[in-house]
Protein backbone atom coordinates (compact mmCIF):
# COMPACT_ATOMS: atom_id res chain seq x y z
CA UNK A 1 0.00 0.00 0.00
CA UNK A 2 1.13 3.60 -0.80
CA UNK A 3 0.48 5.69 1.77
CA UNK A 4 2.59 8.70 1.63
CA UNK A 5 4.27 10.06 -1.70
CA UNK A 6 6.79 12.93 -1.25
CA UNK A 7 8.23 14.58 -4.33
CA UNK A 8 8.13 17.66 -7.24
CA UNK A 9 5.03 18.35 -9.04
CA UNK A 10 5.87 18.09 -12.88
CA UNK A 11 2.63 18.39 -14.19
CA UNK A 12 -0.87 19.91 -12.92
CA UNK A 13 -4.32 18.88 -14.02
CA UNK A 14 -7.71 19.90 -12.63
CA UNK A 15 -8.13 15.98 -12.23
CA UNK A 16 -4.72 14.79 -11.44
CA UNK A 17 -0.83 15.24 -10.44
CA UNK A 18 2.42 13.74 -12.04
CA UNK A 19 4.45 13.95 -9.09
CA UNK A 20 7.87 13.07 -9.85
CA UNK A 21 9.38 10.36 -6.60
CA UNK A 22 12.74 8.89 -7.19
CA UNK A 23 13.39 9.77 -11.05
CA UNK A 24 9.25 8.57 -11.69
CA UNK A 25 6.67 10.13 -12.59
CA UNK A 26 3.74 8.99 -10.31
CA UNK A 27 0.47 10.10 -11.69
CA UNK A 28 -1.98 10.71 -8.89
CA UNK A 29 -5.74 11.44 -8.98
CA UNK A 30 -6.78 14.78 -7.34
CA UNK A 31 -9.88 17.06 -6.97
CA UNK A 32 -9.98 20.38 -8.57
CA UNK A 33 -9.08 22.11 -4.57
CA UNK A 34 -6.16 20.14 -4.51
CA UNK A 35 -4.44 20.49 -8.02
CA UNK A 36 -5.11 24.30 -7.35
CA UNK A 37 -3.06 23.79 -4.15
CA UNK A 38 0.42 23.00 -5.37
CA UNK A 39 2.85 25.12 -7.66
CA UNK A 40 4.51 23.51 -10.91
CA UNK A 41 8.03 22.49 -9.93
CA UNK A 42 6.99 22.54 -5.86
CA UNK A 43 7.81 19.86 -3.53
CA UNK A 44 4.25 18.46 -2.01
CA UNK A 45 3.84 16.05 0.10
CA UNK A 46 0.39 13.71 -0.49
CA UNK A 47 -1.78 11.19 1.94
CA UNK A 48 -2.42 8.31 -0.80
CA UNK A 49 -4.74 5.80 -1.54
CA UNK A 50 -4.06 3.03 -3.85
CA UNK A 51 -7.44 1.88 -5.51
CA UNK A 52 -6.68 -2.05 -6.68
CA UNK A 53 -8.86 -2.99 -9.51
CA UNK A 54 -8.93 -6.30 -12.16
CA UNK A 55 -7.78 -3.86 -15.08
CA UNK A 56 -6.25 -0.86 -13.31
CA UNK A 57 -4.34 0.72 -10.23
CA UNK A 58 -5.11 3.79 -9.85
CA UNK A 59 -3.49 6.42 -7.44
CA UNK A 60 -5.55 8.77 -5.21
CA UNK A 61 -4.03 11.55 -3.70
CA UNK A 62 -5.16 13.96 -0.67
CA UNK A 63 -3.18 17.07 1.12
CA UNK A 64 -4.12 15.88 4.51
CA UNK A 65 -4.30 12.91 6.29
CA UNK A 66 -7.85 13.69 6.81
CA UNK A 67 -8.86 14.39 3.66
CA UNK A 68 -7.80 10.58 3.25
CA UNK A 69 -9.42 9.19 5.89
CA UNK A 70 -12.82 10.64 4.81
CA UNK A 71 -12.39 9.22 1.22
CA UNK A 72 -11.91 6.28 2.20
CA UNK A 73 -14.44 6.42 4.66
CA UNK A 74 -16.97 7.54 2.29
CA UNK A 75 -16.41 4.56 -0.11
CA UNK A 76 -18.24 2.52 2.57
CA UNK A 77 -21.58 3.90 1.69
CA UNK A 78 -23.40 1.66 -0.70
CA UNK A 79 -23.46 2.59 -3.96
CA UNK A 80 -20.00 5.23 -3.97
CA UNK A 81 -16.87 4.63 -5.41
CA UNK A 82 -13.78 6.34 -5.74
CA UNK A 83 -14.34 9.00 -8.38
CA UNK A 84 -17.91 10.06 -6.59
CA UNK A 85 -15.85 10.41 -3.13
CA UNK A 86 -13.29 12.27 -4.37
CA UNK A 87 -15.99 14.03 -6.22
CA UNK A 88 -17.91 14.74 -2.87
CA UNK A 89 -14.21 15.70 -1.07
CA UNK A 90 -13.96 18.24 -3.68
CA UNK A 91 -17.23 20.12 -2.94
CA UNK A 92 -17.32 19.79 1.23
CA UNK A 93 -14.36 19.53 3.41
CA UNK A 94 -14.86 17.50 6.15
CA UNK A 95 -15.90 19.48 8.42
CA UNK A 96 -18.80 20.66 6.49
CA UNK A 97 -19.33 16.80 5.36
CA UNK A 98 -19.33 15.76 8.70
CA UNK A 99 -21.71 18.90 9.58
CA UNK A 100 -24.07 18.06 6.94
CA UNK A 101 -24.10 14.42 8.08
CA UNK A 102 -24.68 15.16 12.04
CA UNK A 103 -27.54 17.47 10.86
CA UNK A 104 -28.91 15.48 8.27
CA UNK A 105 -28.94 18.20 5.37
CA UNK A 106 -29.66 16.45 2.32
CA UNK A 107 -29.49 19.62 0.20
CA UNK A 108 -26.01 19.99 1.36
CA UNK A 109 -24.85 16.60 0.15
CA UNK A 110 -27.06 16.49 -3.02
CA UNK A 111 -25.31 19.46 -4.41
CA UNK A 112 -22.34 17.16 -4.97
CA UNK A 113 -22.14 15.92 -8.55
CA UNK A 114 -22.84 12.20 -8.81
CA UNK A 115 -24.92 12.35 -5.74
CA UNK A 116 -28.72 12.56 -5.63
CA UNK A 117 -31.24 13.56 -3.01
CA UNK A 118 -31.55 9.41 -2.67
CA UNK A 119 -27.87 8.79 -2.62
CA UNK A 120 -27.59 11.80 -0.06
CA UNK A 121 -30.31 10.15 2.46
CA UNK A 122 -28.11 7.00 2.16
CA UNK A 123 -25.01 8.62 2.83
CA UNK A 124 -26.83 10.16 5.98
CA UNK A 125 -28.42 7.05 7.43
CA UNK A 126 -24.70 5.08 6.53
CA UNK A 127 -22.57 7.84 7.84
CA UNK A 128 -24.44 8.69 11.33
CA UNK A 129 -22.30 8.97 13.97
CA UNK A 130 -19.01 7.30 11.85
CA UNK A 131 -16.78 10.80 11.65
CA UNK A 132 -15.67 10.34 15.07
CA UNK A 133 -13.83 7.72 13.84
CA UNK A 134 -11.60 10.02 12.26
CA UNK A 135 -8.06 10.26 13.05
CA UNK A 136 -8.74 13.79 14.16
CA UNK A 137 -12.36 12.87 15.15
CA UNK A 138 -12.24 16.31 17.92
CA UNK A 139 -12.85 17.77 14.82
CA UNK A 140 -16.63 16.17 14.17
CA UNK A 141 -17.69 15.42 17.80
CA UNK A 142 -20.09 18.13 19.02
CA UNK A 143 -21.73 17.98 15.71
CA UNK A 144 -24.57 15.74 16.93
CA UNK A 145 -27.44 17.20 18.61
CA UNK A 146 -27.87 16.50 22.37
CA UNK A 147 -31.38 16.11 22.04
CA UNK A 148 -30.32 13.11 19.31
CA UNK A 149 -27.73 11.60 20.99
CA UNK A 150 -30.20 11.37 24.14
CA UNK A 151 -33.18 10.20 21.88
CA UNK A 152 -30.66 7.91 20.50
CA UNK A 153 -30.10 6.47 24.17
CA UNK A 154 -33.24 6.11 25.21
CA UNK A 155 -34.69 4.20 22.20
CA UNK A 156 -31.76 1.89 22.52
CA UNK A 157 -32.82 1.43 26.39
CA UNK A 158 -36.24 0.12 25.14
CA UNK A 159 -34.82 -2.42 23.12
CA UNK A 160 -33.84 -0.63 19.68
CA UNK A 161 -30.45 -1.57 17.57
CA UNK A 162 -28.15 1.47 17.06
CA UNK A 163 -29.62 0.68 13.31
CA UNK A 164 -32.97 0.54 13.79
CA UNK A 165 -33.44 3.74 16.51
CA UNK A 166 -30.99 6.20 13.49
CA UNK A 167 -33.89 4.17 11.04
CA UNK A 168 -36.57 5.68 13.66
CA UNK A 169 -35.23 9.37 14.45
CA UNK A 170 -34.46 9.88 10.63
CA UNK A 171 -37.76 9.15 9.79
CA UNK A 172 -39.07 11.48 12.19
CA UNK A 173 -36.67 14.19 11.06
CA UNK A 174 -37.48 14.13 7.73
CA UNK A 175 -41.40 14.42 8.84
CA UNK A 176 -40.58 17.32 11.26
CA UNK A 177 -38.38 19.13 8.88
CA UNK A 178 -41.31 18.39 6.03
CA UNK A 179 -43.91 20.22 8.78
CA UNK A 180 -41.30 23.19 9.47
CA UNK A 181 -40.78 21.90 13.02
CA UNK A 182 -37.34 22.25 14.96
CA UNK A 183 -37.10 19.29 16.50
CA UNK A 184 -35.20 21.23 19.52
CA UNK A 185 -38.31 22.50 20.14
CA UNK A 186 -40.32 19.55 21.21
CA UNK A 187 -39.90 18.10 24.49
CA UNK A 188 -37.02 14.91 24.59
CA UNK A 189 -40.54 12.60 26.09
CA UNK A 190 -43.02 13.65 22.90
CA UNK A 191 -39.85 12.68 20.43
CA UNK A 192 -39.91 9.43 22.00
CA UNK A 193 -43.49 8.81 21.59
CA UNK A 194 -43.04 10.18 18.07
CA UNK A 195 -40.30 8.19 17.33
CA UNK A 196 -41.70 5.05 19.20
CA UNK A 197 -45.01 4.62 17.80
CA UNK A 198 -43.29 5.00 14.03
CA UNK A 199 -40.27 2.79 15.02
CA UNK A 200 -42.83 -0.25 15.50
CA UNK A 201 -44.53 0.12 12.78
CA UNK A 202 -41.23 0.16 10.75
CA UNK A 203 -39.86 -3.00 12.24
CA UNK A 204 -43.17 -4.69 11.74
Amino acid sequence: MISIITGTVRAIHSDRLIVEVGGIGLSVLVNAQTSAGVTMGSQVQLFTTLVVREDSLTLFGFLSDDARSLFELVQTVSGIGPKVALSILGALTPEDLGRAIATEDVAAIERVPGIGRKGAQRMILELKGKLDDLSSGATYRGHVPAWRENLTGALISLGFSPKESDIAISALVSRLTGEGVDPTTIALSDLLKDALANGKSSRG
